[in-house]
């Protein structure tokens, strides 16, 4: 899609772009200048469906007045206030109110600015946790292949995605899990793949390995969001439970994409019937309109930290803007919106519907699988020879320039749209990208 700004073109230099070809996209952006509901609109006036909930977050779709005049009320109440040695009620309130619809049994909740802030956060935790019972040499991390956990340095360890390792230093004394990513057997799965619970058994021949006294978390995607979406198979995360439960190892939940209603519950874990000792959650958690991230706690983990001396700080850690109290305001009212909308059963009710549309695109050129779980989804695309990724970007490119936005992981074209999709918008999105792949070479 090429762009013609005629004189009210911004200046791009100075903006380094994350995870993006800056120099390519410089040369003929995609901007996107509002958004309402379910469609953006570009820089030209172009309506534009969102496939993808913006990156992940957007569930309960754009230009929520109910948020803004809560963040607008907030700003002129208490713009901000110090979490260090200090507190305000709004932030007790939300985290009160988020233990409500988390799973059972996790109702500490640790305030972050990001999905990646929460995933350190919580590998944190998981070693503050063993140090605190006496078991101080519990360090290790495990991660798995094709897993993303943000970008901090403790997220990039544990995170299993070459490409944002590759340039890097990671932390020692973190291994990983193979991806239970497996076309041969998987391929045009609906719903949870019936193949790879046994991929989980590795993790006992890696707690063989480094003994399973030295390891204090393992920390998987219940849906692996960012390598293209890649449902658990049936099973694998029961399994994973039974072996941390049986070596004592703390199991971390990546949540930030799979939290708020993406795959018919409010949390993975309750789609799935498994719960982890942390969960780290961000996006969703206020739409996407202020960032902030969360972890949610096991009791029994706060407990075993928070004591000693009650005028001791236990937990060394934290952010300038934890629990910061706009951020706060916006996630109450969206949490209002999920509640009043029934929105994280949304997910549940539509995903037949939505399962249905996807796999339609079975015969469409190049395509060697479909894979949905909730209301996520992906196309999987076979490479060009000598130039992978490639096929992929042209799918963004000219999805976009015929009404819609999808993400490109590589070659897989991965969805996830806001929850408030109706049954015609699911109808729209697959026929422009049904008619973008018949014409993809």
């Amino acid at each position: 899609m090429s762009a013609d700004f005629g004189d009210n073109r911004p200046d791009l230099a100075a903006w380094w772009m994350p995870f993006t070809a800056n120099r390519q996209f410089k040369a003929d952006p995609r901007l996107l200048a509002a958004a309402s509901g379910m469609y953006y609109r570009t820089v030209e006036g172009q309506e534009v469906l969102d496939g993808t909930s913006g990156l992940w977050c957007v569930n309960a779709g754009h230009g929520r007045a109910e948020i803004a005049d809560a963040v607008r009320q907030q700003l002129m109440t208490l713009d901000f206030a110090p979490s260090f040695q200090m507190g305000h009620p709004i932030g007790f309130e939300f985290a009160q109110r988020l233990t409500k619809i988390a799973p059972a049994g996790m109702d500490r909740v640790f305030f972050t600015n990001s999905g990646s802030e929460s995933v350190d956060t919580a590998l944190k935790i998981a070693m503050a946790y063993h140090r605190a019972r006496g078991e101080g040499q519990r360090t290790k991390l495990i991660g798995r292949e094709k897993g993303y956990h943000g970008v901090g340095f403790g997220g990039l360890s544990v995170g299993g995605l070459v490409n944002n390792r590759r340039t890097f230093v990671t932390l020692p004394g973190v291994d990983h899990l193979p991806s239970t990513y497996d076309l041969t057997r998987n391929a045009f799965s609906r719903g949870l793949p019936a193949h790879g619970v046994e991929k989980a058994d590795a993790l006992e021949g890696l707690i063989a390995l480094h003994g399973p006294e030295t390891i204090a978390a393992v920390i998987v995607e219940p849906v692996a969001g960012s390598a293209g979406v890649l449902p658990p198979p049936v099973g694998y995360l029961a399994r994973l439970r039974e072996i941390c439960d049986r070596h004592g190892i703390l199991l971390i939940f990546d949540e930030v994409i799979t939290g708020f209603g993406r795959v018919g519950a409010p949390f993975a874990s309750q789609a799935f019937g498994v719960t982890p000792d942390l969960m780290t959650t961000a996006k969703g958690l206020t739409n996407g309109v202020i960032p902030m991230g969360a972890v949610f706690v096991k009791r029994g983990v706060h407990d075993a930290i928070v004591q000693g001396p009650e005028a001791a700080i236990e937990f060394f850690h934290g952010y300038t803007y934890s629990g910061h109290p706009v951020a706060c305001a916006a996630g109450l009212a969206v949490l209002d919106i999920y509640a009043r909308e029934d929105l994280f059963a949304r997910g549940a009710a539509i995903a037949p519907l939505w399962e249905a549309a996807l796999h339609s695109l079975h015969a469409q050129p190049h395509v060697i699988d479909i894979r949905n779980v909730g209301l996520m989804g992906a196309v999987e695309l076979s490479p060009r020879e000598g130039a992978p990724g490639a096929r992929g970007y042209e799918v963004l490119v000219k999805a976009l320039a015929a009404g819609l936005l999808v993400r490109a992981t590589g070659d897989i074209i991965a969805l996830s749209p806001p929850l408030i999709i109706s049954e015609a918008q699911v109808g729209a999105l697959v026929e422009i990208l049904g008619g973008v792949l018949a014409g993809i070479d």
